[in-house]
C-alpha cells in the first residue's frame, strides 16, 4: 500500500489562498529600466497614466473577489527614494535635488520614481506552514539586485511584510538574502506551488537562470534568478528536500524575453501550463515534477506543454499568456484570467479554446482583462499579486484593512481618483508638486488600509 504524503506544519480545510495585489502608486512611468523585459524597453520614456493604471489594477482585483477569489492589496512605496538621491551626492532642497538629478542623471532619478513595487510578484517568496518543518508560514523578500531600480524596493517590501504578517506565532520572516549576483533572488516570479488543494502538502518549484559558480554561457539579456538563491531560500523556509525540484531556464527563452519564469509557466494546484522551450531539459523536469507530486500530493499534475509550433516564445511574451492569473474558483474548477492581448491572438485564442474543451483539465472559464498600462511596462496580471496561503487563524492574524470588500475598493477608487495624474511624462518627474501629490498619496492610503506609517527605508551605505 502506497504510504500517505508526510504532513509537516498546519493544514486544514479553512486554508485559502490569497492574491495579495499591489496598488499603483501615482509615480508609475515608463523609465525603460528594465534590460531583457522587452515591454519595458519599447515603451522607455513615453507618456505613461497613472490613474487609469491603478484603476486597471483595482479593477483586476475587484472581477476576482467578485468570482469568489481571496483578494487583498498590498500599498504603494513612497517615491521618491530620498535616501539613494542623497548619497549620490545630491544635496539642497527636495526641488534641487530633482532637477539636478533631471539633469545630470535622469536614470537615476527615473529609478528612484519607480512605481515597480506594484508588481508583488517579486516581493517575495512564500511557503505555507503545511509545507514548513517548523510549522509557520514563511517570507522572504527579494533582494532583486538585478535591476537597480527594483533593489530599491527591498527595504521597504521587508517592513511591509513585518507589519501585515507581524504575529510571530504563525509566521517567520528572513531578512533578504545579501546583495551581490551569487545570491540574485528575484521572488515568486521564479516559484511556484504545486499541491493537490492549498491545504495539504505541496511540492515547490524553483526555476533559475544561471549557477554562480560555473561556467556561464555569454547571453544578450542577464540571467536574474540564481541557483543558489533558490536552494537557500528551500533551505531557510525548512522545506524538505523531497519537496523541491530546481529546473533551469532555457538561454534560449532569456532571449526571447523571458526575464521571469512566470513569463514561460504558470501553475496551480495540480496544473501546469508551460511553454516547451521554458526550461533547459525539459523533458527530464517534467518527469520528475510528475513523479514528485505523486509522491507528495497522492494525485496527477496535469501538465499542458505548449511547442513553439503552436505558439512561439515571441508570441508567449507579446501577449504573455503565461503570466495570466490562474486560480481555484469556489464553485470547483479553474479561471485563467488573461491580459486583452491575448484575446487579439488567433494563436492563442485558439489555443485557449482546446483547453477550455479537454475533459481532463481544470480550466472551466477564460476571462480578459485590460491591464494595458501595466502590460506596456512589461507586467501581466501573474506579476500584479503575490500569492499566500492562509489558514483561518492565519487570516485573522493579518493586521490593517488589506483584505478586499466592496467598501475599501470604493474607497480606493476614490483615493486614486483624487491623487494620481492622468498623464505623466518622464520630464514631469522634476515638477515639486508631484512630489507633494505622491507623499499625500502615500500618507492617504496607509491611513486608508490602517497601517500607520512605515518611515523611510535604509540602503546600505546611505
Amino acid at each position: 500500500m502506497k504510504a500517505a504524503p508526510e504532513r509537516l506544519g498546519r493544514s486544514g480545510e479553512d486554508a485559502v489562498e490569497v492574491n495579495f495585489d499591489g496598488l499603483v502608486g501615482p509615480t508609475h512611468h515608463y523609465g525603460g529600466l528594465s534590460t531583457g523585459n522587452l515591454a519595458s524597453a519599447s515603451h522607455r520614456w513615453e507618456v505613461s497614466r497613472p490613474r487609469q493604471a491603478a484603476l486597471q489594477g483595482l479593477a483586476k482585483m475587484m472581477r476576482l473577489a467578485e468570482r469568489g477569489v481571496a483578494q487583498a492589496v498590498l500599498p504603494p512605496q513612497e517615491r521618491p527614494v530620498w535616501a539613494v538621491l542623497r548619497a549620490a551626492g545630491f544635496s539642497g532642497s527636495e526641488e534641487a535635488m530633482v532637477e539636478e538629478a533631471w539633469r545630470e542623471a535622469p536614470g537615476l532619478l527615473s529609478a528612484c520614481f519607480s512605481a515597480s513595487a506594484m508588481w508583488t510578484a517579486n516581493a517575495a517568496t512564500f511557503t505555507p506552514a503545511a509545507d514548513a518543518a517548523d510549522g509557520r508560514s514563511h517570507f522572504t523578500p527579494a533582494n532583486l539586485v538585478s535591476m537597480f531600480h527594483r533593489s530599491l524596493e527591498s527595504p521597504s517590501a521587508t517592513t511591509l511584510l513585518r507589519r501585515i504578517f507581524g504575529n510571530e506565532r504563525y509566521f517567520a520572516h528572513h531578512d533578504p538574502l545579501p546583495p551581490g549576483r551569487p545570491l540574485s533572488d528575484e521572488g515568486a516570479a521564479n516559484h511556484t506551488r504545486l499541491g493537490w488543494g492549498v491545504g495539504g502538502p505541496g511540492v515547490h518549484f524553483f526555476v533559475y537562470g544561471f549557477s554562480p559558480f560555473g561556467a556561464e554561457p555569454r547571453l544578450q539579456f542577464p540571467a536574474r534568478q540564481s541557483l543558489e538563491a533558490s536552494r537557500a531560500i528551500a533551505r531557510l523556509h525548512r522545506i524538505p528536500p523531497e519537496r523541491c525540484l530546481f529546473a533551469r531556464q532555457s538561454p534560449a527563452a532569456i532571449e526571447a524575453g523571458v526575464f521571469h519564469n512566470d513569463v514561460a509557466a504558470v501553475g496551480n494546484e495540480n496544473l501546469l501550463l508551460y511553454h516547451a522551450d521554458a526550461w533547459a531539459d525539459r523533458s527530464k523536469v517534467v518527469e520528475q515534477l510528475k513523479a514528485r507530486f505523486s509522491a507528495i500530493c497522492g494525485g496527477r499534475l496535469h501538465c499542458c506543454e505548449v511547442p513553439a509550433s503552436r505558439v512561439t516564445l515571441e508570441e508567449a511574451v507579446a501577449t504573455y499568456l503565461f503570466n495570466s492569473q490562474l486560480v481555484t474558483l469556489p464553485t470547483g474548477g479553474m479561471l485563467l484570467l488573461a491580459p486583452e492581448e491575448c484575446r487579439t491572438s488567433d494563436r492563442v485564442g485558439t489555443l485557449l479554446a482546446e483547453w477550455l474543451g479537454e475533459e481532463s483539465n481544470p480550466i472551466r472559464r477564460v476571462e480578459f482583462i485590460d491591464l494595458r498600462e501595466s502590460m506596456r511596462n512589461g507586467g501581466g496580471p501573474a506579476c500584479l499579486r503575490l500569492r499566500v496561503i492562509l489558514t483561518g487563524e492565519e487570516r485573522r492574524a493579518v493586521r490593517g484593512r488589506v483584505f478586499l470588500t466592496p467598501g475599501l475598493a470604493a474607497d480606493l477608487a476614490d483615493w486614486i481618483g483624487r491623487n494620481h495624474r492622468e498623464t505623466l511624462s518622464p520630464p514631469d518627474l522634476v515638477d515639486p508638486r508631484l512630489i507633494e501629490e505622491s507623499r499625500r498619496a502615500q500618507r492617504e492610503v496607509e491611513q486608508l488600509l490602517d497601517l500607520g506609517p512605515a518611515g523611510e527605508p535604509t540602503f546600505p551605505g546611505t
